[in-house]
């Protein structure tokens, strides 16, 4: 996976990006969490969702927000992060230029910032929010939510606890016609998602073998164990029958004999 840096609003910026080995494949875009607490597109959750959408055959590229890591500006409070995001969409469209359609996904900080996204860009047809920070910040931008998508949530979360993600987020959008929220929250799962990210990445690709997002995964090919063959020893003959044996073969000799003298 290259380490890229491309040219952002206010300097350059570094991503990950990794080109898909299919023809005209879909992009993806993945944002990580707040940059004033440590998030940064390394981040487990983050690095785990770019590799279940490079795994479906999407373009997929995450990226450092400005001023985190090799990335230069400051925090900008969102509005600066959203235009690295946006300028980070032109590049890869640029790049993919028969690309058919974009998915978005964001963890915390980043779900706020791809949903914001997906309002000023209609080319994204699906959408992926790890605990939006619906208590925090406000979502009634969403208004309509010009896309369907997936919401996932921790029912520990101790930072964006899952009623206020309830209550301010999906039963609002749940309330929209002409769209459908998948709603799934991950029992037992903490902020992070420690020790729960398989399951997070399992609902993931349910949700988009269901909403045709890339290539459904192909299952893995179980090796047929090899059976050995051993070769058995001849059983070895009984007294009695070596003597048979013998006296068979004696007579055939005599009756052989006799016929000789006979011609």
């Amino acid at each position: 996976m290259p380490e890229i840096i491309f040219n952002g609003p206010v300097g350059r910026l570094e991503a990950r990006y990794t080109h898909s080995k299919y023809l005209n494949a879909p992009i993806a875009l993945v944002l990580h969490p707040h940059p004033q607490h440590g998030g940064t597109m390394n981040n487990k959750v983050t690095y785990d969702m770019h590799q279940a959408l490079v795994a479906r055959g999407f373009s997929t590229m995450r990226f450092n927000f400005r001023g985190v890591g090799k990335s230069q500006g400051v925090f900008d409070r969102g509005e600066g992060e959203l235009s690295d995001a946006a300028t980070a969409l032109d590049w890869m469209q640029e790049l993919n230029k028969n690309a058919p359609y974009v998915w978005i996904a964001g963890f915390q900080f980043g779900a706020w910032i791809g949903m914001q996204l997906l309002m000023r860009r209609p080319e994204i047809r699906g959408f992926i929010s790890v605990a939006p920070p619906a208590n925090i910040y406000d979502f009634s931008f969403l208004a309509p939510c010009p896309s369907s998508g997936l919401i996932l949530q921790g029912s520990r979360d101790d930072v964006v606890p899952e009623a206020a993600v309830k209550k301010n987020l999906v039963d609002k959008l749940m309330a929209q016609k002409g769209i459908k929220i998948d709603y799934r929250v991950i029992e037992g799962a903490n902020h992070f998602f420690h020790e729960k990210t398989d399951q997070l990445i399992a609902n993931m690709h349910d949700h988009m073998d269901k909403a045709g997002g890339g290539r459904p995964l192909m299952p893995e090919k179980k090796e047929t164990p090899t059976k050995k063959t051993v070769s058995k020893a001849p059983a070895k003959m009984k007294e009695p029958e070596k003597e048979k044996l013998k006296k068979t073969e004696t007579e055939k000799t005599s009756a052989k004999s006799k016929s000789k003298k006979a011609a």
